[in-house]
């Protein structure tokens, strides 16, 4: 049994500074679990209080039905992959993968047939010899995870593994890591800055900022439905748009003005009691890149809005363009079909999808349902 619970979780350093505030997580058996947020927002620190390398200052923390907060981190039954790999240069492969073992005084055939059996899965079978100055960062990362493999945790802690990686090894070890998690069938926390790494490997994510949580939810829940503005913007590649509107009475209906342009308001999007509470004050609208469309090649779009931008940048992304405008004083960002490379300066007539749109209450940032 592998799940873990965290409670009432709190981590304040010396000087009263607080770097975790009532974390509160169920992590189910087996589950990928992914947290995520900007650098210095308590993911690391959450990750190693689970780890027993940073004291607990208040709350409780279990692994399966055992309560851990005085456990040392050897009797976790945990396995932590670094950043920066950790390994020991002196050492071959072989031996930075069996250490664990070694000091723990398996017997060395066991010892043989677990860093071996490890090596086949990870394909580093040919590099048992090998000192660490001798490999790739991808062939050390692999190393990494077969030193934590050979010991057959109950729990995987992964601090940011991919951020010294190149971006096309980051994005295949990103997949290795996915299908070794299904191999193993093992309760993996993960770590990353990195929205991608987030919504391509969990099961669920877990949103951080400013040491407290703002979100748990599965990937496409967390881009559907961001529950606030800080979510919204920080998942999703490009980033959402935000414009500022003023809810105003259209017919029967509620409508966001802002400048020349007006975006009809669904019940789908925003209930009509909701709305009246509104009319007549700001909202955030966001709006995701994918959005906003192309007018000629959606002349049959329902609930649609239209606009036109004024395009400043474009850039060619292969099966797609990233389209960087601005409308009424509002910097956008359009992805569209690749076929079009606008020039700078010229104007686009764009439809936006009214259905998909994003409202927040432009105080509290938190998403009007």
């Amino acid at each position: 049994m592998a799940s873990i619970s965290l409670k009432n979780i709190f981590k304040v350093y010396p000087g009263n500074v607080t770097a975790v505030h009532d974390f509160n997580l169920e992590i189910e058996d087996k589950e990928f679990i992914i947290l995520v947020g900007p650098s210095g927002c308590g993911k690391s620190t959450t990750l190693r209080m689970i780890a027993g390398l940073e004291e607990i200052t208040k709350g409780e923390l279990f692994i399966g039905d055992k309560l851990v907060n005085d456990v040392a981190p050897k009797d976790r039954d945990i396995a932590m992959v670094f950043q920066n790999y950790a390994l020991y240069p002196h050492m071959s492969v072989y031996k930075n993968m069996a250490f664990g073992l070694k000091l723990r005084k398996v017997p060395k055939d066991v010892i043989k047939q677990k860093v071996e059996e490890a090596a086949k899965i990870l394909e580093i079978e040919s590099l048992l010899e090998r000192k660490p100055k001798a490999l790739s960062g991808g062939q050390r990362q692999r190393v990494a995870l077969g030193r934590a493999m050979v010991r057959d945790p109950a729990v995987f802690l992964l601090d940011e593994p991919l951020s010294n990686l190149d971006a096309k090894l980051r994005t295949s070890m990103r997949t290795e890591i996915s299908l070794l998690h299904k191999r193993l069938g093992t309760t993996f926390v993960y770590v990353t800055h990195d929205q991608i790494e987030a919504m391509t490997m969990g099961d669920r994510i877990v949103v951080m900022k400013d040491g407290f949580i703002q979100q748990v939810d599965t990937p496409q829940n967390l881009y559907e439905n961001p529950c606030n503005l800080f979510v919204a913007g920080f998942i999703g590649a490009p980033q959402m748009n935000f414009i500022t509107a003023i809810v105003e009475k259209a017919g029967d209906g509620f409508a966001a003005k802002f400048g020349s342009s007006t975006l009809p308001l669904l019940p789908s999007r925003i209930s009509p009691d909701t709305a009246s509470k509104y009319e007549g004050k700001e909202v955030t609208v966001g709006i995701r890149p994918e959005n906003l469309l192309v007018a000629s090649l959606n002349p049959d779009l329902k609930e649609a809005a239209g606009i036109t931008v004024n395009v400043e940048l474009a850039e060619l992304m292969g099966a797609e363009t990233y389209l960087y405008g601005e409308v009424n004083g509002f910097n956008l960002i359009a992805k569209i079909p690749q076929f079009h490379n606008p020039k700078p300066g010229e104007a686009m007539d764009f439809v936006i999808d009214c259905q998909k749109i994003h409202l927040f209450d432009k105080e509290t940032e938190m998403r009007l349902v």
